[in-house]
């Protein structure tokens, strides 16, 4: 997924990911349950730097990852997935991976320049291309005012918006393996701590190597 973000148009085929991922022991049926180990994988086989971010998506790093999307650039989160593929609260029994790749926001005004209103849909403005735009003022945590994620589970074939304090509320309550995961008879690779230390309150902000703030 984020892979064809970072590196488009081809990317890098999801095969390779999952042999590089059992190469290095960070899985064993392609499943992921540390942050970190996924953020190593990013690194080696995407080419990219890679944040690795902790304590949630709320509080200071909520700006911190609204500036990211705005720049540009892919967030991968784990978080809980329900049958529409949207964040949900199974305290991690249901825990899976998405990527963010865009960001939309319910704002009181458009930056008086760089941006360009939607042909199709009034009020929808998007940065214009090859100008330079003035960010726009991101809502604080709190107030009112849409903050939605672009986002898209692996198994989906679309991108949905995704409320931003859903998103965050599933990813700060991952905390178990899955009951049934654990009486199929399969092996998997769960870090030290578990599911909570792996995943919990945790994401990555990928961008490309050459990429400068």
């Amino acid at each position: 997924m984020a892979g064809t973000l970072l590196a488009p148009p081809s990317g890098v085929p999801l095969e390779k990911l999952v042999q590089v991922a059992m190469e290095r022991g960070y899985t064993a049926q392609g499943e992921m349950f540390s942050v970190a180990d996924m953020g190593k994988l990013a690194q080696e086989a995407l080419g990219c730097q890679v944040e690795h971010l902790c304590g949630g998506l709320g509080g200071p790093n909520r700006a911190r990852v609204l500036q990211h999307l705005v720049s540009g650039h892919p967030l991968l989160i784990p978080y809980d997935e329900d049958f529409n593929h949207e964040p949900c609260q199974r305290k991690g029994h249901k825990a899976h991976w998405a990527v963010s790749a865009g960001v939309l926001l319910g704002v009181q005004a458009v930056p008086s320049s760089g941006y360009a209103e939607d042909p199709e849909l009034p009020g929808l403005f998007h940065p214009a291309p090859s100008t330079l735009h003035q960010p726009p003022s991101l809502p604080e945590d709190g107030s009112p005012g849409a903050v939605y994620l672009l986002s898209k589970q692996g198994k989906s074939w679309h991108y949905q918006l995704w409320d931003y304090d859903q998103v965050r509320d599933s990813n700060l309550q991952l905390t178990d393996f899955s009951p049934s995961r654990a009486t199929d008879g399969r092996a998997y690779v769960v870090p030290a701590g578990g599911v909570q230390a792996g995943l919990c309150g945790q994401a990555l902000l990928l961008t490309p190597q050459d990429f400068s703030c």
